[in-house]
């Protein structure tokens, strides 16, 4: 059993592919807790643009923990803000007891993988945990 798993989401569908898995997860015994987590970075962008965007966040972050109590997942949320995501993601499952991460990936492949970059792919290379990669649903 995963006593605390840690879910990234990014506000998109995408990144919520993950959470089907979590609440089978949970309804089956196999994980304790949910962290669900948000990274926002902005370091170079006006405080009056990221207030607003802070707020967004936030109120998406209660409505997903809504979300998994009404279905009886055992979850927290927390807004985090920073540089780049999979650094802070890595680094906030090693100093916060994490047991597993649950992040979902684009499935890019080949050049525009290597183009775009992937939070995901560079989570499972940072992690000290085991990492469980959603691919997009469909």
């Amino acid at each position: 059993m995963y006593q605390k798993i840690l879910v990234p989401l990014d506000g998109s569908a995408l990144a919520e592919c993950t959470l089907p898995h979590v609440i089978n997860l949970a309804k089956e015994g196999s994980i304790g807790e949910a962290v669900i987590i948000t990274v926002s970075f902005p370091q170079n962008a006006p405080l009056e643009y990221w207030t607003p965007r802070r707020d967004e966040f936030i109120k998406y972050l209660s409505n997903i923990q809504a979300r998994l109590d009404a279905e009886g997942v055992k979850a927290r949320t927390e807004y985090l803000e920073g540089g780049r995501p999979a650094e802070i993601i890595s680094d906030y499952a090693h100093k916060n007891a994490i047991d597993m991460i649950i992040i979902a990936t684009h499935g890019y492949t080949g050049l525009r993988k290597m183009v775009l970059g992937s939070v995901a792919l560079e989570v499972l290379h940072d992690a000290r945990v085991p990492v469980l990669i959603v691919k997009p649903c469909t």
